[in-house]
């Protein structure tokens, strides 16, 4: 019984993850359509099993969303048909555009931008 038991709740929870999958998948498509037509990706661990989902979209704007767990994230980036990247760094990176607010927040007090707080 117990065994059974654990088998469904194993379905259950493969379930509720590729429902979240595809929601994750849904929203990155939106964002490459939104920018450009098209997107590349990271993937990141950042604590507590969750994963960080790093776009840079055609046109330069970039953004994140966060996945539950790394086959999570990686199952949403292959739903959605984007390239996925090893690293931030390099041609991904240099692809990001910033505009005045990120400055403004990067450099903080330095530059006379606004506190955090």
């Amino acid at each position: 019984m117990a065994e059974t038991l654990t088998q469904a709740e194993e379905t259950v929870n493969d379930a509720r993850a590729a429902r979240k999958a595809a929601r994750l998948a849904r929203q990155i498509s939106a964002f490459a359509k939104s920018h450009g037509g098209g997107a590349e990706g990271q993937l990141a661990h950042i604590g507590r099993g969750a994963t960080r989902i790093a776009l840079v979209g055609t046109n330069g704007e970039w953004g994140n969303l966060v996945a539950p767990s790394f086959e999570i994230a990686r199952k949403a980036v292959e739903i959605a048909g984007i390239t996925l990247q090893d690293d931030f760094d390099g041609e991904m990176a240099a692809k990001v555009r910033t505009g005045p607010y990120e400055w403004s927040r990067m450099a903080g007090l330095q530059l006379g931008g606004p506190a955090n707080g």
